[in-house]
């Protein structure tokens, strides 16, 4: 009795510990570390083939009922990287790509090995569905001598690209990206959040986040200072949600640039809410070229506080980047834009808002409400109105005469 009683209880711990053993295996096999592939992590060996080893096997690994594959980089080590595209689709559903650590461009624009690329992304996803980008980490595209030299084409940081239920953020940091920082392209239902983009005032085009062709897209408490927008949404997306954002320096929020060169271009279904402007250029931002084609309607932009801001709130069916732009009477409809519940400084003496439409494609159903923007030094500031239909309601800090 004393013998079945003792192998009763052996088998049990045998037992218990069998099927630990299997579940820590099965955890630790979905998690494929860049350093198992060969990475060194010590910012001057180029880790490019590492990580593009590590991804292979994670893009080929299938989830298994208590994981997702994970491509891990490890935190402590500044990893060198060359341009770099992981492709899918995957084998899992969901796939998570886990920075810890600190990734840097090549130092010189001359090093960079963009082969097919051409430069026009350092790292890129491409139709990974249920793809996981998050960590502590960062990326530092090392910009200041692509922002000196005469290139026709600088890499953006990174690109998610044509994929779905994408997830970015939790604490990555993102620093002086050749050109844009993040770029979200062609994505539906897409939540990033927790992220901060740093880049001087004065380098060129370095967008914070630029949103293109995307679908139910949310963009959530991030801290963003570039050189350019900190958020631009370009043309074809719709059901975008902006909030928590604080921004400075840079070009504000914008809608647009829309219709370059006569194209098609639309944004519709936008919500822009409690986003604190810090000495930005500008603050709310919708632009558009003559002779474009399109509309934009359906835009909410509330709860926003500017201090020390340029042009608050600007709307420009006018808008050029270049000395000569031809005039045109064709322009993107301007439509159904709300402005509620906006305070604060405008370090331009006179002018606040902007509302600079065409006389042929007015903008209309312009609505702003309890809006409080006085300048710098505490005197009242001005606005300018041009082909503007709408009503203005609450209070009205400047009085608006073009709106009833």
């Amino acid at each position: 009795m004393g013998d079945s009683s003792y192998n009763n209880t052996l088998f049990t711990v045998l037992l218990i510990l069998s099927l630990l053993l299997l579940f820590t295996t099965t955890s630790e096999s979905t998690v494929f570390n860049v350093l198992d592939y060969g990475a060194v992590g010590n910012g001057l060996f180029d880790d490019t083939n590492a990580f593009a080893n590590a991804w292979k096997a994670t893009c080929a690994s299938s989830s298994s009922s208590s994981s997702s594959p994970i491509m891990h980089v490890p935190s402590g080590k500044t990893f060198l990287v060359q341009p770099l595209e992981f492709d899918g689709p995957c084998e899992s559903d969901t796939i998570i790509v886990e920075i810890e650590g600190n990734l840097v461009g090549p130092s010189d624009p001359s090093s960079w090995d963009c082969g097919k690329n051409d430069c026009e992304n350092w790292i890129c996803f491409r139709r990974v569905d249920g793809l996981r980008v998050r960590g502590h980490g960062s990326f530092d595209g090392r910009g200041q001598k692509w922002w000196d030299g005469e290139h026709e084409i600088r890499p953006n940081t990174l690109e998610i690209a044509s994929s779905e239920n994408v997830r970015l953020g939790d604490g990555l940091r993102f620093k002086d990206s050749p050109r844009v920082h993040i770029v979200l392209n062609s994505l539906r239902n897409a939540y990033v959040s927790d992220v901060s983009i740093e880049a001087p005032g004065s380098s060129p085009n370095t967008d914070g986040i630029r949103v293109s062709s995307c679908t139910k897209v949310h963009i959530d408490r991030s801290r963003i200072g570039t050189g350019d927008d900190c958020i631009a949404m370009i043309g074809g997306s719709s059901y975008v949600s902006i909030s928590n954002i604080t921004c400075g320096p840079g070009h504000g929020v914008s809608i647009g640039s829309l219709g370059k060169n006569g194209g098609y271009d639309t944004a519709e279904h936008v919500r822009v809410r409690d986003v604190v402007f810090i000495g930005a250029t500008n603050g709310a931002r919708i632009k558009t070229w003559q002779g474009g084609k399109g509309y934009v309607r359906d835009i909410v932009f509330e709860r926003m506080l500017f201090h020390n801001t340029g042009n608050p709130i600007i709307i420009d069916q006018f808008y050029c980047d270049h000395a000569h732009c031809a005039t045109s009477e064709s322009a993107i409809e301007i439509s159904n834009v709300t402005y509620r519940q906006i305070l604060g400084t405008s370090r331009k003496k006179k002018i606040a808002v902007k509302l600079d439409c065409s006389e042929t494609v007015p903008c209309r159903d312009i609505v702003f409400e309890d809006i409080h923007i006085i300048g710098i030094d505490g005197i009242n500031a001005d606005y300018e109105c041009r082909n503007v239909y709408g009503r203005s309601l609450g209070d009205k800090v400047p009085r608006l005469s073009c709106l009833y």
